[in-house]
């Protein structure tokens, strides 16, 4: 009965030493697959967040959402300030993923494309909303894989907000309209 048991000890150890040496041997995860598997869970949460909490709060009478929800009390951040605090939380993580929201018309001015990809994929997104643009760029002399999705007007909220705040340059966006462009890097060294 030991023997037995000794054995199958042995062919499990075997078993998992095997797994770990052939995804050893795998190929990775290509860059555009990872920020898009990022993309669609960003996308869900600020989703989400905008329908079933900023929306359902203003309908039933609850906490608006507004920009200086910071400095007041029983305010909601704004759905692109949800995506902005996250962004920033997940930086603090140590992994270098990075995320924010860019745009050919911000409201606010750091929130316009850094660089020629971001400004490019801005116009291409908005062309083809369905695709990313991809390329890598240097930031802190460091590599990044960059992709820029399209930020689409997912609810009346998002397009009441921008249509009516004072420094928005678009008045006139509608729903499912391509508003801004989202930008996910994720480093290519370890």
């Amino acid at each position: 009965m030991k023997g037995l048991a000794l054995l199958s000890c042995v062919v499990l150890i075997g078993l998992v030493v095997t797994d770990r040496l052939n995804a050893r041997n795998q190929p990775g995860i290509a860059p555009e697959t990872v920020t898009d598997y990022i993309h669609a869970v960003i996308e869900a949460d600020r989703t989400f967040y905008t329908i079933h909490v900023v929306e359902r709060q203003e309908q039933n009478g609850g906490a608006p959402a507004a920009e200086n929800w910071r400095s007041k009390k029983n305010i909601l951040p704004l759905p692109a300030q949800f995506l902005l605090e996250a962004g920033n939380l997940a930086a603090t993580t140590g992994s270098k993923v990075r995320y924010r929201l860019i745009s050919q018309w911000p409201i606010n001015p750091q929130n316009g494309p850094q660089g020629r990809l971001e400004a490019n994929g801005l116009s291409a997104v908005r062309e083809h909303p369905e695709r990313s643009v991809t390329g890598t760029v240097t930031i802190d002399n460091r590599l990044y894989f960059q992709a820029v999705y399209a930020d689409r007007a997912v609810s009346r909220s998002c397009v009441e907000c921008h249509n009516a705040h004072p420094n928005s340059q678009k008045k006139d966006f509608k729903i499912d309209d391509v508003m801004d462009g989202l930008v996910i890097e994720i480093p290519l060294d370890n």
